[in-house]
């Protein structure tokens, strides 16, 4: 039987009040930022939403990929995308969704640190798993690493759904198998139209 994580879904009303909790303890310790970088490309709404509460108008991009797969704890991180704006001498807030291994996170701070000279640079993520290597200055979420799940957030929906249901249908053979395997092991209800088109953009993807 293929081995499928226990999945958690993030929604939207998650996202405002993970970025609400994090404005609330940036505008505490008195730090609000010139400039907010979003990690893109997890990180780049929750650095929106985050500009958003605080009223920071100077949104920047700074983009890492995570090599590995899909759902997994494992993989490496590559930074492939550059500051996309000057921050020297700005306080700055360099925002994700996750720190799950926390590579990411690291890669982007030690960039901005080196390229951008910032005043002083802290760090948020909505959600932050104790096993990380790194710890963000804020964090809305602590998620033990005895209870680590895959976060399905609604910017990854059909990113994950696609690896997801191809990984499990070789045990559940169809649609219908999937979405059953799904609901069971994952503990993630998708409508089963959702799954079949989930099947098809990733078939079609592995025959170009």
């Amino acid at each position: 039987m293929t081995d499928l994580p226990t999945c958690r879904r993030a929604t939207w009303s998650d996202l405002d009040a993970w970025t609400g909790a994090i404005a609330a303890k940036v505008r505490a310790a008195g730090h609000t930022p010139e400039a907010i970088v979003g990690l893109s490309r997890g990180g780049w709404i929750p650095a929106r939403l985050i500009a958003d509460h605080l009223g920071v108008k100077r949104l920047l991009a700074l983009q890492t990929a995570h090599w590995g797969v899909t759902a997994t704890k494992d993989g490496h991180a590559a930074l492939t995308e550059q500051l996309s704006g000057s921050v020297e001498g700005a306080t700055v807030l360099v925002a994700d969704d996750i720190t799950d291994t926390g590579e990411s996170l690291a890669l982007a701070v030690e960039h901005v640190q080196s390229e951008g000279r910032p005043s002083r640079l802290e760090t948020a993520t909505c959600l932050h798993i104790t096993h990380s290597k790194f710890l963000p200055t804020y964090f809305a979420e602590e998620v033990p690493a005895d209870h680590w799940v895959w976060v399905v957030f609604p910017w990854t929906y059909w990113e994950d759904l696609r690896a997801l249901a191809t990984k499990a249908l070789p045990d559940g053979k169809d649609a219908a198998g999937v979405t059953q395997l799904l609901r069971e092991k994952c503990r993630w209800t998708v409508p089963p139209v959702d799954v079949e088109r989930a099947l098809r953009q990733a078939a079609a993807s592995t025959a170009r």
